[in-house]
């Protein structure tokens, strides 16, 4: 009996106006080469987040996608989201 467990990342999407990137987390386990299980977890990272443990192809896609302009404008959403609560 041999179990094995596998972690990629199935799916990376850019969505929504500030391009924030969602990566979709597949964790499988398969016994003999099985699959007995598989498990999904999702993220986003917006603009301006440390993208440093991420995978490289999500840092290349999170600095392509993230300029300077998305960065500020995010900010300034988030800030005008602030200051209404």
């Amino acid at each position: 009996m041999s179990l094995t467990k596998t972690v990629t990342e199935d799916k990376i999407e850019i969505v929504g106006q500030f391009k924030g990137v969602q990566v979709r987390t597949a964790t499988i386990i398969k016994e003999n080469g099985v699959e007995l299980t598989r498990s999904f977890s999702r993220k986003v990272i917006n603009p301006g987040d440390d993208t440093t443990g991420e995978s490289t192809e999500v840092q290349a896609i999170c600095s392509t996608v993230h300029t300077s302009e998305v960065v500020a404008a995010y900010a300034a959403y988030v800030a005008s989201q602030s200051e209404e609560d």
